[in-house]
């Protein structure tokens, strides 16, 4: 049906005969002469039909929008004047001897022109006809090739790519599992994975030392704009390495990916933070350092201060921690951020404007000459400029902080220092205390190797011991997740054990990757790194959604396919189950 795709054909293409097939992009009428844009997935190209050609020029008067079409012609100049700088085919056109009308198109829900905007809930119902907008287009292209650059450059180091069970069964990993019954097996249920774990640690007891997969994972949670009940991972564990090595495959992957996907050279090695100083330079574990606007402790500075908010957190066990914004903020700025602040567990937000007369605010007050000096200072203000201050737990504080580090850089629209800044995130506590249940949990996978040193602490303070955890950031987004793991059996069952899990619920829950454990598994670590938010960052796009083909909608519904959706009583009676629902 086609010699040639659209958008490969150009000056060197003149005098050419053709055969292209597409879609009708637009069409216009020249006084006697008819013109259309034929679109396929590699460009567009100029369609010129003249009246000498008496069945063409019929069958073009009556082409509609995104009909299909296939055309057979001769590639000329376009005349002199008329080109189309904006696009590769810019310069040429095709003179019809053929048009064949190879399908019509109904009357369009919204118009495909990327300048149009259309609500989600209709772009994913009719979502075959979004992704023929150049902007879905590339966005898909670019995911593949992202996809590909990775997978080629893990295989040239020797991983292998293994597929993992998709019903498997479920485990603690941090959220709702999705459950699928089994019609074999009354009574009992798959769950879906939340992400290869535990197969991948197999894997590595199994000798296969070097695997990856673009893995499918499924997580029954809330939805936002980088989150959805399916998802794709770049998946990748390796044995008798530790965390230096992990970090240098990842780099070496990411370097092949941004070269072939943007032809940019990416600096490694990326540098290293300690998750402590991340939190109290930043607020976040997962900073954007493209900017400044740190965040400075004050906490020795005010110790033994006669303004009780701030000595009275410090003798609490707490800290008082300040940022400065180069700027001024209303009022009605202020409450906003005061509720921000409230919002993340603080009982106010102090603050202090700097004008060329002095400090004002309602802190300026008890605060001495000297210390409001020792702020200045420290937090770098100057006239015009604006300190905000947390007194609270460490972590009350540097959350507060960072979300307003955050409303800081979105008002005044610094320059970035860079285009993509990486960095590794290290040594992340183990656990957490959760006092509603009075027990530890991991703090981000049970499996996590505590660091050599940290190990006799699971004795004596559980809460300080520190892991082989790390991730890594772009531009402000975790962008994976990994760690070196436990593959003594013995010290895994200590830290589940921490987690109140004895050793029955051991078993039951986490008795095959135990098992593997205790024959023998290697030191191994590794990383799961998310596609969808990758390929989200390196098109601009704000939501993943923009980037997976067929994405669900923030109730995780599917428009197009109207999934989820009722099944016959049959299927029920089949899996032994009865639905006991609300009254509608």
């Amino acid at each position: 049906m086609r010699t040639h795709s659209a958008g490969q054909l150009d000056a060197a293409s003149v005098d050419a005969t053709v055969r292209v097939a597409g879609w009708v992009h637009s069409r216009r009428d020249h006084g006697g002469l008819y013109f259309f844009d034929l679109r396929d997935r590699s460009g567009l190209i100029q369609i010129v039909v003249h009246p000498e050609n008496a069945a063409a020029f019929l069958a073009a008067g009556k082409l509609g929008s995104e009909w299909v079409v296939s055309v057979k012609g001769k590639v000329g100049r376009r005349p002199k004047g008329t080109e189309n700088p904006k696009i590769p085919t810019g310069e040429v056109e095709i003179a019809v001897d053929e048009l064949t009308v190879l399908n019509t198109c109904k009357s369009l829900p919204f118009e495909l022109d990327e300048r149009s905007t259309v609500g989600e809930e209709t772009r994913l119902k009719y979502r075959f006809l979004d992704l023929r907008r150049r902007r879905m287009l590339r966005n898909l292209s670019l995911r593949h090739t992202v996809a590909m650059a990775a997978r080629n450059a893990l295989a040239s180091e020797g991983f292998l790519e293994v597929e993992t069970p998709i019903l498997t069964k479920a485990t603690p990993e941090g959220a709702r599992d999705f459950l699928v019954p089994s019609r074999l097996n009354p009574g009992a249920f798959y769950a879906l994975p939340q992400s290869p774990q535990i197969f991948k640690q197999i894997l590595m007891a199994s000798g296969v030392e070097k695997y990856m997969q673009l893995a499918r994972a499924f997580r029954d949670e809330d939805l936002r704009a980088d989150r959805q009940p399916e998802h794709t991972q770049i998946d990748v564990e390796m044995s008798f390495v530790g965390e230096a090595e992990v970090h240098a495959t990842a780099e070496r992957m990411m370097k092949a990916v941004f070269k072939a996907a943007l032809d940019v050279e990416l600096p490694t090695p990326f540098p290293r933070l300690d998750y402590s100083d991340a939190l109290r330079r930043f607020g976040s574990d997962k900073p954007d350092q493209r900017y400044g606007y740190e965040i400075t402790d004050l906490s020795a500075d005010f110790k033994d201060s006669a303004f009780k908010v701030f000595s009275g957190a410090v003798a609490a066990g707490g800290v008082v921690r300040a940022i400065t914004s180069p700027v001024e903020y209303s009022r009605s700025e202020i409450d906003k951020l005061t509720d921000l602040a409230k919002a993340g567990g603080a009982k106010g937000l102090a603050y202090i404007k700097w004008t060329a007369a002095g400090a004002e605010g309602p802190i300026t007050k008890p605060l001495t000459p000297a210390e409001l000096e020792t702020i200045k200072t420290k937090t770098g203000a100057q006239p015009g400029s604006t300190t905000f201050f947390a007194a609270d737990k460490e972590a009350t504080a540097s959350g507060v902080l960072g979300s307003l580090r955050k409303e800081i850089i979105a008002k005044v629209k610094p320059a970035p220092s860079a285009d993509w800044h990486f960095s590794w995130v290290t040594r992340f506590p183990l656990l957490e205390w959760e006092p509603e249940e009075k027990r530890w949990t991991f703090a981000h996978n049970p499996f996590t190797r505590p660091l050599d040193a940290d190990v006799p602490k699971l004795d004596t303070d559980p809460g300080a011991v520190l892991s082989h955890q790390y991730d890594l950031v772009l531009n402000g987004v975790e962008l994976a997740s990994g760690s070196i793991r436990n593959h003594r059996g013995e010290l895994q069952r200590k830290i589940l054990g921490l987690m109140g899990f004895d050793a029955a619920e051991q078993e039951r829950q986490f008795g095959l990757l135990l098992s593997a454990l205790d024959f023998g598994a290697p030191p191994h670590g590794g990383f799961g790194m998310g596609l969808d938010r990758l390929c989200a960052l390196l098109c601009g796009e704000d939501s993943i959604r923009e980037v997976i083909a067929f994405p669900k909608t923030q109730r995780g519904t599917d428009p197009l396919s109207d999934a989820p959706g009722p099944v016959k009583d049959k299927q029920l009676k089949d899996l032994h189950i009865k639905l006991d629902l609300p009254p509608a």
